[in-house]
């Protein structure tokens, strides 16, 4: 066992190792490198001078201070390279995923279920085009948005991009459904010049966001805002991505009773011209609740126009009631130029004297003329 005892007026301490019976036995190795044998008539001691240990206690202290330390800043380490929406916070709804993909292949049937998105066409590219064209001074014949970069979020198979690419603009289509994007890849593919202007990504608006900042002219969400999950982070990104001076497209549903009426009941329950479960009532969203996120994004509303579908013609068309279905336009606005030194100085001066005003009548007489 371990015994120890104070020897001598030194203050040191002793340690040896009792044996059996009381026998002095070998002295074990010693735990602290600093530690001396030392013989005396008592037999072989092991002796740890204080000094030594206090080092090695506060070696040991600063030593756990210093890792504690370390992992606190590392706790609070924020990675250079994360995005600004992570993956918790995507707007994609996994169960509307579900719902496309089963009908990843019909996207190009014209006679199908997507047949009134295929008519829908008809108003939409012109409402696309015509609205850009103001901003164009000058446009080709027959690629009237030549050098325009278009978004096209929730591309599906492509009905609305490939119109985009063949009036000559550059256009990225995206959709979180592998199956979509492989239906709209092997379409454009029969298409040389579709296939130089048009790119198809599977991702999410947000998963882009960083890397494509204020990078494209237009961005267009057609029948795509009534099936996200987080509505305002949607429109978030879509401004984030835009150009200042920017349009941004989006078709969609009204939020009323009419629209549960026809939209889902009728469309899905009874008719049968969009699939049962294709829409969420609580989803859709009325222009105005629309209109109020894209003016506290810094988006200025410029149209907003109802369209109806006729099931039995198959042809949509212009209306001013907005109760079913509308259409939206709205521009981002650009950024203010930072005010000169004169500028600033000037209004040094102005507030100078509106503060001086308060104390001082004549300087208040001056500011009135």
């Amino acid at each position: 066992m371990w015994g120890g005892r104070k020897l001598g007026s030194s203050g040191d301490w002793f340690l040896r190792v009792v044996g059996p019976g009381g026998r002095n036995t070998k002295a074990a190795r010693p735990l602290i490198s600093s530690a001396v044998y030392v013989k005396n008539q008592l037999g072989s001691t092991l002796q740890i001078k204080p000094g030594v240990f206090n080092e090695y206690r506060t070696m040991w202290f600063k030593s756990y201070r210093t890792t504690f330390s370390c992992l606190n800043r590392i706790k609070s380490f924020r990675y250079p390279w994360a995005r600004l929406y992570s993956t918790s916070q995507t707007t994609v709804d996994s169960g509307e995923v579900k719902t496309f993909l089963a009908l990843a292949h019909k996207w190009w049937d014209e006679q199908g279920v997507y047949a009134p998105l295929h008519s829908m066409n008809d108003l939409r590219v012109p409402f696309i085009r015509d609205n850009l064209l103001k901003t164009i001074p000058n446009h080709q014949p027959g690629k009237p948005l030549f050098g325009m970069k278009i978004l096209d979020v929730g591309c599906g198979g492509g009905l609305l991009t490939e119109p985009l690419g063949r009036l000559g603009a550059s256009v990225i289509g995206i959709d979180p459904v592998d199956e979509n994007i492989k239906t709209a890849q092997c379409h454009k593919s029969f298409d040389p010049v579709l296939d130089k202007r048009i790119e198809y990504r599977v991702c999410s608006l947000e998963e882009i966001v960083e890397e494509t900042a204020e990078t494209f002219d237009a961005v267009v969400a057609s029948e795509v805002v009534e099936h996200v999950i987080d509505l305002e982070t949607f429109l978030q990104c879509c401004c984030q991505v835009l150009k200042p001076g920017g349009s941004l497209f989006i078709t969609t549903i009204n939020k009323t009773q009419l629209s549960y009426a026809l939209g889902i009941v009728f469309s899905e329950q009874i008719a049968g011209i969009v699939p049962k479960g294709t829409h969420t009532w609580e989803k859709f969203v009325s222009p105005e609740t629309l209109e109020s996120i894209l003016e506290s994004n810094g988006l200025s509303v410029q149209t907003v126009v109802g369209m109806l579908y006729n099931p039995f013609s198959g042809y949509w068309h212009w209306s001013e009631n907005t109760s079913l279905h509308y259409a939206v336009h709205a521009v981002k606005s650009r950024v203010q130029e930072h005010p000169t030194s004169a500028e600033f100085v000037l209004k040094g001066e102005t507030e100078e004297l509106q503060a001086n005003a308060c104390t001082n009548p004549a300087v208040h007489e001056e500011l009135k003329k």
